[in-house]
């Protein structure tokens, strides 16, 4: 019985990660080149509605690890699963930029409070019932998340749907995922746990040299998932893969979380975290360098292949180094995350319109990855 639970709480967790980050964050990323040529928008334009998304994202990130949330986590979870979905559907409603950037605001602090609270109880709870390999379920959400909108938005551009149509449907499909969540997400006392303690570090903890290295990766990974269906758009050599190249992406997600965090087993979450950046500097900078059908696939693949894993390798290490309070040390680093991401984006977009390109952002992109590398092995 206890095993069924386990099962049952971490497609829970993957309901929740698919509905407010695979669906309501990722989301943008395809909409945004058909929102692009119809309402005129600039990059910097697109870039600032993106960074409004990461702001919410960090306050979120700082509300969610305080003590009224910690009290209640399933209720704040649900909470957030909504107001993500509604804010998602709602993008079909205003026209100007100021509404949108509210919007995707609000959508990014129900996006942390989610990542947070789902992360608190069904990690945790996995890991206390000795079931913590299914925590791969729970942040393959995300990239489940991922290929439903892909598809979805792909098949809807297909029938001729302007880009209202396509967050109308987005926010449909992520209501009803929520319903999912909440029917296999139970409240505390519905879980059996065992008496094993949770292991923690002892001594200097190094979370704040692993929440820096966590930002950094937020910064290195934003600008390319952002932007990646809008280059592919404007780059004529290789505008034939805009409708695939987000399912990809969605597709490398899926079984990332078990490839990393199996190999964050052998050799340690920090190290297997720092291996990940590389591979990930890799693909950034692929994405730039590397502007064939063959290049930009294989950015894809590695860039989708990575940031699940070193978001979940993240959060493994933040509860290695928590010193017993997971929960604030899942916010600490979510709030480093989002100054990153929120910087990523405008920071993007203002060099393209004055370079031209997103080249040069994405190779400091590249280069902060390598940073979060080596900082995650000075905490190992």
């Amino acid at each position: 019985m206890q095993r069924d639970r386990s099962v049952a709480l971490a497609f829970g967790g993957l309901a929740a990660m698919t509905a407010a980050l695979g669906i309501g964050r990722f989301v943008y990323t395809p909409i945004l080149p058909a929102m692009l040529g119809a309402l005129g928008w600039s990059k910097s334009d697109a870039g600032l509605i993106a960074s409004a998304n990461f702001l919410g994202y960090f306050v979120g990130a700082l509300l969610a690890g305080l003590p009224f949330v910690m009290r209640r986590p399933r209720f704040w979870l649900l909470t957030a699963l909504a107001i993500s979905a509604v804010s998602t559907g709602a993008m079909a409603v205003p026209s100007d930029i100021a509404s949108f950037a509210g919007l995707r605001f609000t959508g990014g602090i129900a996006s942390a409070f989610v990542i947070v609270c789902a992360s608190t109880l069904v990690l945790e709870r996995l890991s206390l019932s000795g079931r913590a390999s299914l925590s791969a379920i729970h942040f393959a959400g995300v990239g489940f998340g991922i290929v439903i909108s892909a598809v979805a938005v792909s098949v809807m551009l297909a029938s001729g749907a302007g880009w209202r149509s396509l967050w109308i449907g987005s926010g449909s499909i992520s209501i009803l995922v929520t319903v999912v969540a909440a029917m296999l997400i139970p409240a505390a006392s519905d879980v059996a746990v065992s008496s094993k303690p949770m292991a923690s570090r002892s001594g200097p903890s190094g979370i704040g040299t692993m929440a820096v290295a966590y930002g950094l990766f937020g910064f290195g990974y934003v600008i390319t998932t952002t932007f990646l269906v809008a280059i592919v758009r404007l780059t004529e050599e290789v505008r034939v893969l805009e409708p695939w190249v987000w399912i990809l992406f969605g597709l490398a997600a899926i079984p990332s979380v078990m490839i990393w965090t199996r190999l964050g087993e052998r050799i340690g979450a920090m190290n297997a975290f720092a291996v990940a950046c590389i591979v990930e500097a890799v693909g950034v900078a692929a994405s730039v360098e590397w502007v064939t059908i063959t290049g930009v696939c294989f950015s894809a693949l590695l860039l989708g292949g990575t940031f699940m894993g070193l978001t979940a390798l993240g959060f493994i290490a933040a509860r290695i180094l928590s010193a017993g309070n997971p929960h604030q040390a899942f916010g600490r680093m979510t709030a480093s995350f989002g100054i990153g991401q929120m910087v990523g984006p405008t920071l993007a977009g203002f060099l393209s319109e004055q370079l031209g390109d997103f080249r040069v952002a994405s190779l400091i992109a590249a280069a902060a990855l390598v940073a979060a590398a080596a900082l995650s092995i000075r905490t190992s």
